[in-house]
């Protein structure tokens, strides 16, 4: 993580969602008084009543007067109830109920509260966006609690649905209690200072709480100076707030808006919000309504570093000179509190630790600015303008998200032309409006107007030309002509297009630009300002579509569903995630794109290379790159910055020599990566010369190393925890035998000590300390391999459910925002449910539904959804096939193999909580019905890996591991390998392959020089008059071929030549030339002078039969059969281009069987198939052999190898190396200590 100026440092959101019983159970009063039984009548009203027995007034709970509830006049989506509480109280749960007697009830509705009456806000439940759940029928009461509580005077419920074969009906109840409130109201030039005692303050930790309403965007909340530039602001910039943090030698806070920590969204809507700053040893931690950050910061900041004062309101400093000058807060705080201390109560009583400057109200007020929302692209408001005015003019303010959307058009009358002015990509188009078919025209201004912020709109028309301007800037004004058609007393059509009249012609000359979409407030036209409580009456203009009296606008991007840092971007309606550079896919960056080891590289059929893994999946833990060799068992080699041979010279116990290792991954990712292999290694070489390891007087310690946790370790290579020795101790071959290491034994020469450190749980090294190395000629040396962890065992971790009443548990699933599954199943059985979690309503599963269908079903409070994915072929092959599943806030998703996976939208305004209580049935239900028969591995649940094997251990009806890889992944052995099981996994056995490597598909090549050749001798000579043994018998008999397979591959620039000669004890011969068109006297011409000249070139991957010569001849171990005459060195030759080339992989979008291609020299079977293949393979090298001699010499005058440079005098391990080499022959010795 890189540093940023002034010791701030970004750091991690963390939210935690809660249910309501919890936050119930930690609340430290009760407040559920009903508030509403007992308001009189004039504390009800409504938008409209069916009759007098239907008014507002019989909208109580459970009570049966009047008409037993209110119904409105005419049943819509416009109507609602609205109650006065009498004096802003705390809210914790609302009731409903339909009206008595009838079949009028609600069937969902939204929840609206406010200070003055004005201004509503929407309360917002957190696991959904959408309304709440009524009734289904007219007597039974449903309960919401509603966390956090809201504090308000004005509660007004909108119904949504409602019964569809009847009428709106309601009878209301609301719980809580009264609300303690001290406020304080700052004119944006006044501001307070808080001087405290400095034995008042809390000894661990300062608490700053308080809320804040405002309808400005900027403006300071508090600010703590301190010493040395020391400093903490908290401020309003745009709308959100923003922590600044100084600690260090600067003189100020940032600027505004640059740096900083930001939190909160949309904060300057008028109503009230919390705020919470802690400041401890520990950091600072900030939270805002219902979302908190912990941010890092030097302990000694809150304290020691701080003066004993706070300002609020503005930064009130005497005699501290302000170089960034920033805006003062005008708004209303409420129930300030610093460590206890009632801020604003001290200011009532004009206590002396109080300084306020300008003029500041212990009452808040409320102005009365009336908002619309316009909810879709057919929201319309229709305001008629001034008619006899020589000029026009309107002017309003908007916010959006939107990038496009029509603002504002004017003069709609048939055939009298007009102007329209909308957004277009965030920027404001004003021009005349164009004829059905016709292009756009017009002039352009603003730039960014669809961040979420008020902007302000100001346009002049004067008899054909037309001025705008944005954000009262008068440099953005921009002019433009407009048709004469345009009089002043026509009618001013805010967002989409008229309902009636000239609608139609309207929607056409728009083309795809659709209705604004937003928040409209302070509309004026001529000068007049509207009066939108009177357009919602009816009595002045026409709407459609619109909220009047409330902002509407939401962030969805707070919180923050982009997961892994993807970049979160909105409109009016929907949130969308860039995953681009993050490493991970998905609608909400959720899922990696990279394999979580090289075992799962290599079962795709990877060769070596450098691949980006990903441990832990969906888990937090971010990629990194590591190099796979693909051996049997895969190894994960990470390299560090120290793998250099390291001199110590000088280093003592008071200044010891101290090297940390930086890795390649972090040490979060090290050690899931450790902790997921099968085995870990490094290897580390010491090299001493009258340096110890230990003290011989009392064991301690001279040299040690650091594990992964900083640990500290005194065993070395080869050795193992607790011993305090080296691998020569153990072996008990150390140079001197009453010492466990050689570097002990203090002697004048160099010794060493090499070994590799197993011990997995200390792995890697992330120090080494070296204290005994400045006596006279002391001195040591070091060297640390890169860690190489090999195998997967959470690949393989896998469980056989053998009847269908038994099952695996492990705790709830907790992924309430977002979760996925993974894992490989195998089976015979036609069905079987995979796993299984319940809920009170909510529920997850995956099941296989038939043989060739899986099915992916879960409810998150909107209704069951089921996702499934059709195989062509049946998935009860008895093979393994990979199931991933996903849900989050945006999608659910289903895949299975290769297959084209089954995706699912979430409403976007829908419930998102998956709340599970039960335990994790895996195999089976809690029933124990429809259990699965067959193996699962490797389950993934949200990245982590659960533990099947240890789990079937103690379990009836389950067995750890499953046998049977080879069907799944036998196709990954090429060239005639045979796969092998193994008890985790598979090899490739290439013993009867001309190839090599994992999958056998590595050449086995020899580069022949002149007069060389490879013998192989299939079986000794015996003739027929001879009693051969029953072995030779029966080779004979086995040689008696009705045909030949041979295949290889060459190159050489030598003709002629003798590729391939076979003979048997009966003088019969098969030869492979390379000639134009002399060995033995029963071979012909041509094969007697090619073996004359022998071959000299390139011979690859040679099989005969089921015999690889070459590879008999060349690998250690070689077979007794295979003898080699003259000079023939094993070679790369014979691979193509990319057989070397280190290869970085990313993993495919979803993985399956790689086809590593096929052979360079295809099979041919039969003599005269044999002959004719070689013959194709020989013309093709015959038409290019010109080339290929030129080509050679080219690349040989090329890569003409230079002299050495000499070794660099500073170069540590070639000085050590001459050094030994020296001492080694001076002792007569040829041990080596440097490969």
């Amino acid at each position: 993580m890189g540093s940023v100026p002034g010791a701030f440092l970004q750091t991690l959101l963390v939210l935690s969602a809660q249910s309501w019983g919890a936050a119930l159970a930690g609340s430290p009063y009760h407040c559920e008084e009903p508030l509403v039984s007992t308001l009189p009548s004039s504390s009800f009203s409504s938008s409209s009543e069916l009759s007098s027995s239907h008014s507002p007034s019989f909208a109580r709970l459970n009570r049966r007067d009047g008409a037993g509830g209110w119904t409105p006049l005419v049943s819509n989506k416009n109507q609602w109830l609205q109650i006065d509480l009498g004096e802003r109280v705390e809210v914790t749960a609302v009731a409903t109920q339909g009206g008595y007697g009838s079949s009028d009830w609600v069937t969902s509705y939204i929840l609206m509260f406010s200070d003055s009456g004005r201004n509503w806000k929407q309360y917002w439940r957190e696991d959904s966006i959408s309304g709440f759940l009524g009734n289904a029928n007219a007597d039974s009461v449903v309960q919401h609690r509603l966390w956090p509580p809201l504090e308000a005077r004005h509660l007004r419920f909108l119904p949504v649905a409602w019964n569809p074969d009847s009428r709106i009906g309601m009878r209301v109840e609301a719980y809580g209690c009264a609300h303690r409130s001290e406020v304080i109201d700052f004119d944006g030039e006044s501001s307070l200072l808080y001087r405290f005692i400095q034995n008042t303050r809390s000894p661990g930790t300062d608490i700053i709480s308080l809320k804040f309403k405002t309808l400005q965007s900027d403006g300071i909340l508090f600010h703590r100076d301190g010493q040395n530039g020391n400093c903490i602001t908290l401020e309003l910039v745009k709308g959100k707030l923003i922590l600044f943090i100084n600690s260090g030698n600067a003189t100020q806070p940032s600027p505004p808006g640059q740096g900083g920590l930001a939190l909160g969204s949309l904060l300057d809507d008028g109503h009230w919000h919390t705020v919470r700053l802690e400041c401890s040893g520990q950091g600072l931690n900030l939270t805002v309504d219902r979302h908190s950050r912990p941010i890092w910061a030097p302990a000694e900041l809150c304290h020691a570093d701080l003066d004993p004062e706070i300002s609020f309101g503005g930064i009130l400093a005497p005699g501290k000179p302000m170089v960034f000058p920033r805006k003062n807060f005008r708004g209303c705080l409420e129930n300030i509190n610093f460590n206890g201390e009632d801020v604003i109560g001290l200011a009532k009583q004009q206590g002396p630790q109080i300084l306020v400057t300008g003029t500041v109200a212990f009452a808040c007020a409320h102005p009365q600015t009336v908002p619309a929302t316009f909810l879709s692209a057919q929201s319309h408001l229709a305001l008629p303008g001034s008619p006899g005015a020589d000029a026009a003019s309107v002017s309003f303010q908007f916010r959006t998200w939107n990038r496009a959307g029509l603002l504002l058009s004017w003069g709609t009358r048939p055939g009298s032309g007009g102007f329209f002015l909308a957004l277009q990509d965030g920027r404001l188009h004003v021009g005349p409006r164009a004829s059905p078919g016709q292009a756009q025209s017009g002039a352009r201004t603003g730039v960014g107007l669809n961040d979420g912020q008020w902007h302000s709109v100001s346009v002049t028309s004067t008899w054909g030309h037309l001025s705008v301007m944005v954000d009262d800037d008068v440099a953005s004004t921009v002019h433009t002509t407009v048709p004469v058609g345009v009089h002043p007393g026509d009618a001013y059509h805010f967002g989409g297009c008229p309902a009636h009249g000239s609608g139609s012609d309207c929607s056409r000359s728009l083309g795809p630009l659709g209705g604004f979409q937003g928040c409209l407030r302070l509309i004026s036209i001529d000068g007049q300002e509207v009066d939108l409580i009177s357009v919602q009456q009816g009595a002045v203009g026409n709407f459609s579509d619109l909220l009047i009296d409330t902002c509407g606008i939401l962030d969805r991007c707070l919180p923050n569903y982009c997961e892994h840092e993807g970049t979160c971007s909105q409109t009016w309606t929907a949130f969308h995630c860039d995953c681009s550079s993050t490493g991970y896919t998905g609608a909400t960056c959720h899922r990696s794109l990279y394999e979580p080891s090289c075992e799962a590289y290599k079962h795709l059929g990877h060769a070596s290379g450098f691949y980006n893994i990903d441990p832990d999946g969906s888990g937090p833990l971010k990629p990194f790159q590591a190099f796979c060799n693909m051996t049997d068992v895969p190894w994960t080699v990470l390299q560090h910055n120290g793998s250099a041979l390291t001199r110590v010279k000088g280093a003592s116990l008071e200044n010891p020599h101290r090297a940390v290792f930086q890795y390649t991954a972090s040490a979060e990712q090290l050690l899931a990566s450790v902790d997921r292999a099968r085995h870990c290694q490094q290897e580390l070489e010491l090299h001493c010369r009258r340096s110890r390891l230990q003290d011989p007087r009392d064991g301690t310690a001279l040299s040690w190393w650091a594990g992964r946790a900083n640990e500290t370790h005194t065993y070395w290579g080869g050795s193992f925890p607790g011993a305090h020795q080296c691998a020569c101790g153990l072996e008990r071959d150390c140079l001197d035998p009453q010492y466990g290491c050689n570097c002990d034994a203090d002697r004048d020469e160099w010794t060493s000590d090499v070994g590799v450190l197993s011990h997995r749980e200390h792995l890697p090294v992330t120090q080494i300390v070296i204290t005994d190395a400045d006596r006279p000629g002391s001195e040591a040396a070091y060297k640390l391999g890169p860690l190489q962890c090999q195998g997967d065992g959470s690949f393989w971790n896998s469980a056989s459910f053998h009847t269908e009443a038994s099952y695996l548990h492990f705790p709830t699933f907790h992924g309430e925002l977002s979760a996925d599954v993974s894992f490989f199943f195998k089976t015979t059985a036609s069905s079987g449910v995979f796993l299984e979690n319940l809920g009170i309503t909510d529920f997850i599963s995956l099941e296989l539904r038939s043989p060739a269908e899986v099915a992916f079903s879960f409810d998150v409070g909107n209704g069951p959804c089921e996702l499934t994915v059709q195989s062509p072929t049946p998935l009860s092959d008895n093979r393994w096939h990979l199931v991933r599943a996903e849900r989050n806030v945006k999608e659910a998703l289903l895949q299975v193999d290769l297959l084209p996976p089954s995706t699912r939208q979430a409403p976007e305004d829908g419930h998102r909580l998956l709340q599970l209580n039960s335990q994790l049935f895996v195999g089976g239900t809690a029933a124990r019905q429809r259990g699965f028969l067959g193996c699962i591995r490797a389950l993934q649940v949200n990245g982590r890996t659960l533990d099947l094997e240890g789990r079937a251990k103690v379990t009836p009806g389950v067995e750890p591991g499953c046998p049977g890889h080879c069907s799944t992944y036998g196709h990954l052995c090429l060239h005639g390998g045979q796969c092998r099981e193994r008890h985790q996994g598979f090899s490739c056995d290439c013993e009867l392959s001309a190839y090599t490597g994992p999958f056998c598909s590595s050449e086995i090549s020899a580069y022949f020089g002149t007069g060389s050749s490879v013998t192989y001798n299939f079986q000794e000579y015996h003739s027929p008059s001879t009693n051969a043994s029953s072995h030779a018998a029966s080779f004979q008999g086995e040689t008696t071929l009705t045909q030949e397979t041979i295949a290889f591959s060459f190159r050489t620039v030598q003709a002629p030549s003798l590729l391939l000669y076979v003979d048997s004890f009966y003088k019969e011969y098969l030869s492979v030339i390379l000639a134009k068109n002399e060995p033995g006297g029963h071979v012909d011409a041509e094969t007697a002078r090619a073996g004359a000249r022998g071959f000299s070139g390139c011979l690859s991957a040679l099989q005969f039969q089921r015999v690889a010569p070459l590879k008999a001849a060349l690998l250690p171990g070689r077979s007794g059969r295979a003898s080699v005459r003259g000079p023939v060195a094993r070679s790369s030759c014979g691979a193509g281009e990319d057989a070397a080339r280190e290869r970085t992989h990313a993993r495919a979008e979803y993985p399956g069987p790689v086809d590593e291609g096929e052979p360079i020299a295809g099979e041919t079977r039969g003599d005269s198939a044999v002959i004719g293949g070689v013959i194709a393979v020989v013309m093709f090298f015959l038409l290019c052999l010109a080339a290929i001699a030129v080509r050679l010499y080219q690349q040989r005058n090329l890569y003409t190898p230079k002299e050495a440079p000499p070794e660099s005098h500073g170069t540590n391990e070639a000085v050590l190396r001459r050094e030994l080499s020296v001492q080694n022959a001076a002792r007569g010795t040829q041990k080596e200590y440097f490969v």
